[in-house]
């Protein structure tokens, strides 16, 4: 069995802002990422599970002209709560310092901490797997880490720096009686570096 983990293409969105729950668009390279990302897709019918927000469900549309798309909140990205689309060098230090001390227990004031998040996603993705089908999952770059960190017991802490996706990344994890391993198959960074975090 085999699960493919997409991200969401770029978002129309400046650098510098943070999000992670705010509907953003896709921007005007949405087909040609679409087209990259095509080729490393299985070639047989499969089950696709998106997130809601409009840059993964448009991408699981394109991608999957045709099959029913199962949308789950739980594979949203990260509540930013109050800080959501925020420019990152706008939010108070001392509101956003703890946070940066321990991003993975903190929780954003009115949104969730990174194991808030890794709880849902990882609850659903047992879900998929006990399907015992092969699946798509369109998500975002903290699903994404959440769900390889869960099957590589990576700490989460430790997850930004162990697996590094870009948008339109695309990751075949193989699924047997025992194990959980994946493969990199598409990684293609167009913007170079994100922004995640204040510059200050």
């Amino acid at each position: 069995m085999e699960i493919y983990l997409i991200r969401h293409t770029t978002p129309k969105v400046e650098k510098g802002i943070c999000y992670g729950q705010a509907d953003l668009d896709i921007t005007e390279t949405f087909l040609e990422e679409v087209e990259a990302i095509k080729p490393h897709l299985p070639s047989d019918e499969i089950k696709v599970y998106s997130s809601p927000l409009q840059r993964c469900k448009k991408l699981a549309d394109a991608l999957f002209d045709g099959l029913a798309i199962d949308v789950h909140d739980d594979l949203m990205e990260l509540n930013c709560g109050q800080w959501e689309l925020l420019p990152w060098n706008d939010i108070p230090k001392e509101e956003i310092q703890p946070w940066m001390d321990d991003f993975v227990n903190v929780a954003v004031p009115k949104g969730e901490s990174y194991v808030d998040l890794h709880n849902r996603v990882v609850k659903r993705f047992n879900e998929i797997v006990s399907k015992q089908e092969s699946a798509v999952i369109v998500a975002h770059g903290g699903v994404l880490r959440s769900i390889l960190s869960h099957i590589t017991s990576t700490p989460l802490k430790e997850s930004f720096d162990a697996f590094t996706l870009h948008y339109g990344c695309v990751v075949k994890i193989q699924v047997t009686e025992d194990s959980m391993t994946h493969e990199l198959l598409y990684n293609y960074s167009r913007q170079g570096k994100e922004w995640h975090r204040p510059t200050v």
